[in-house]
């Protein structure tokens, strides 16, 4: 006679709406204050899910958008991009793949403040992060392949950046400044003591005039 063996709950990759998953994340990230650890977790990995995070920030779980905010700030807590360069839904249990398109969150918003004589950038991310560019925290441009255009990118946590939407980013070319380096005139943005090169400055005058 064969031995039974107890029931298994269904694990992430298992979960058959995005109903069934947030029980499951909820479960994982209900550590206290703050943040899960995901960082210091290390669980076996368990297949991929099928959910894309699109370049617009829009999250789609088995193809179909997850229209609750509340929802796609649950599982943004659980998100992890690791060395290999994916990004990753992470329990203690378990570490499930999901696609990204570009950047896993979009800055939204951005205020640009003086503190102790400094500028200081602050983001609010689409899953309501909200970070200081600075120490910890970096920001980087990159040219757009085929549109000669900037994507500027901040970091968030971990491995995982916003991407800045393009009405902040034009907010933010307004608070930034030409500098010298040893690559020649800048432009460049400020923020908590660091400089952010955007790019150089003839070139900026060439795209406005």
């Amino acid at each position: 006679m064969r031995e039974s063996k107890p029931d298994r709950q269904p694990g992430l990759a298992a979960a058959a709406d995005a109903g069934g998953l947030e029980a499951l994340i909820a479960r994982a990230a209900s550590t206290g204050k703050g943040l899960p650890p995901v960082e210091r977790w290390n669980p076996d990995f368990c297949g991929d899910l099928d959910m894309e995070i699109r370049a617009d920030g829009t999250w789609f779980y088995l193809g179909t958008p997850i229209g609750r905010p509340a929802l796609v700030r649950l599982f943004s807590t659980v998100l992890r991009k690791d060395a290999d360069g994916r990004t990753y839904l992470v329990t203690p249990v378990e570490k499930v793949g999901i696609r990204v398109a570009d950047a896993p969150f979009v800055a939204v918003e951005a205020d640009v403040s003086q503190r102790d004589g400094r500028q200081v950038v602050t983001f609010r991310t689409n899953v309501g992060d909200v970070v200081e560019a600075g120490p910890g925290h970096p920001m980087r441009f990159l040219e757009e392949g085929g549109t000669g255009g900037l994507k500027p990118y901040v970091l968030v946590r971990g491995r995982l950046e916003a991407l800045v939407s393009r009405p902040v980013m034009y907010q933010l070319v307004e608070h930034g400044e030409e500098i010298e380096t040893p690559q020649g005139t800048m432009f460049a943005l400020r923020s908590n003591g660091e400089t952010y090169p955007i790019m150089p400055a003839e070139q900026l005058r060439q795209l406005c005039g």
